[in-house]
């Protein structure tokens, strides 16, 4: 990502963020940090709770995750989270679960490029 990105091109939208922190810099780099932190975890988890075939709190994780992404603006990312989370829980479709899984690593690891290109120049994004 370069400068030039504009934020309609971008996964990440941090109009919520923004508002929420009335523009506080310092918190919006203490939530992009927490959020980095959470993205490991919950790739971790979803893995894991997948290979344990322990899918109601596989479920959980999905709800948990969703709004962590919620908050960054990923709001396709989100839907599919919910999905994924109705589906879970049920035990339903699990042949499902690993494009759920695969399509959370993408956008997150995307997301997370985004932001650190965010966090270099601040002042153009908040």
């Amino acid at each position: 990502m370069n400068l030039f990105t504009t934020q309609a091109t971008m996964k990440v939208d941090l109009t919520y963020l923004k508002n929420m922190s009335a523009g506080n810099k310092e918190l919006v780099l203490e939530m992009i940090g927490i959020f980095k932190n959470q993205v490991i975890e919950f790739s971790e988890g979803l893995d894991d709770l997948y290979a344990k075939k322990d899918f109601e709190n596989l479920g959980r994780l999905a709800h948990k995750a969703k709004s962590s992404i919620s908050i960054m603006g990923l709001n396709e990312l989100a839907t599919e989270l919910k999905s994924f989370e109705t589906l879970a829980r049920s035990g339903e479709q699990t042949e499902k679960y690993p494009e759920f899984i695969t399509f959370f690593k993408e956008e997150t690891q995307e997301a997370l490029s985004e932001l650190e290109e965010i966090v270099k120049n601040l002042e153009l994004y908040i």
